[in-house]
């Protein structure tokens, strides 16, 4: 990969508001453009808004979030929602070391007591930790890492520029020791490269050593320029499985038969290691104060 380029920017709004039904209602995402190279990654199309074709090699730093944010936390028309952090690109990739944006947005979630999911690939959460530690005490926070697989092999071709597998096991296992959620994000799942079944026994295994309070998996899905540049991926470095999967994702998407046989094994693991598929119990627990009475005491 090529050395990335930074652009700083303005931006007039922090949090994005959401139109699909998930757990939580925003996205806040201190960067455009992503170090890590993920070959699978949706949204690498998205530069197209900023006449750039290099996702991966521009990255564009919203120098002032923290003020916006500040701003739109404190309006008298915010409800407290749940904030989601890194939704599309992740906010603890190589440039949060250079430019520390993270630890202002967290200090003004503390401030405000907003609810926040973070999800990351990147060991540089640790640096945090303290304050997502705090934060955790007095609302709900849950801290996923997204694995794809335990060979550190393919990962390295296939997430070129995150943290590797097991560090990212290491940050659930350091934040269950908060009292924040944690979980493991089984996405996407890759067939015929990481969709075997030692990989995904080796993955449930780690994330129950973890504690994790629940595993979310996924498969690949294709759409935009991701579909022809992870093909392009996909012909050069695993060329024996590039037929089959042309084959497969005649879509956008892996068909039923295969998601069919896939989710038969994940289930069967993660029953066999007692994990929960349940993304929104934790958050529902916590948010109804649930889980302890010092939660609820900070909380008021």
């Amino acid at each position: 990969m090529t050395d990335t380029v930074y652009k700083e920017t303005v931006v007039k709004s922090a949090l994005t508001k959401l139109k699909r039904k998930v757990p939580y209602g925003w996205d806040l995402n201190p960067y455009r453009g992503c170090e890590h190279g993920c070959r699978y990654c949706y949204a690498m199309g998205t530069h197209r808004y900023l006449d750039s074709n290099d996702f991966f090699g521009e990255v564009y730093v919203k120098t002032n979030i923290a003020k916006v944010l500040e701003k739109e936390l404190d309006c008298p028309s915010w409800k407290g929602e749940t904030v989601n952090i890194g939704g599309v690109t992740d906010s603890y990739q190589p440039a949060e070391a250079r430019y520390k944006l993270m630890p202002d947005i967290l200090k003004l979630l503390i401030k405000f007591k907003t609810p926040a999911v973070i999800s990351t690939k990147s060991k540089l959460i640790l640096r945090d930790y303290d304050l997502i530690d705090r934060l955790s005490r007095l609302t709900y926070v849950n801290i996923a890492s997204t694995v794809t697989t335990m060979d550190e092999s393919v990962r390295e071709k296939v997430e070129p520029g995150s943290s590797s597998s097991s560090e990212r096991f290491e940050i659930l296992r350091e934040f269950r020791k908060t009292n924040a959620s944690t979980g493991l994000h089984l996405m996407p799942i890759i067939p015929y490269i990481t969709d075997n079944e030692r990989n995904f026994d080796s993955m449930f295994q780690k994330a129950s050593e973890c504690g994790v309070h629940y595993v979310l998996p996924g498969t690949l899905y294709l759409r935009g320029c991701t579909r022809q540049a992870f093909f392009d991926f996909v012909k050069n470095e695993f060329p024996s499985e590039y037929e089959k999967l042309l084959s497969l994702y005649k879509t956008g998407g892996a068909d039923k038969d295969y998601k069919t046989g896939l989710y038969e094994i994940v289930n069967r693991l993660r029953n066999k290691y007692r994990l929960s598929s349940s993304y929104a119990k934790p958050m529902k627990e916590k948010l109804a104060g649930k889980q302890g009475q010092t939660f609820m005491q900070l909380r008021l």
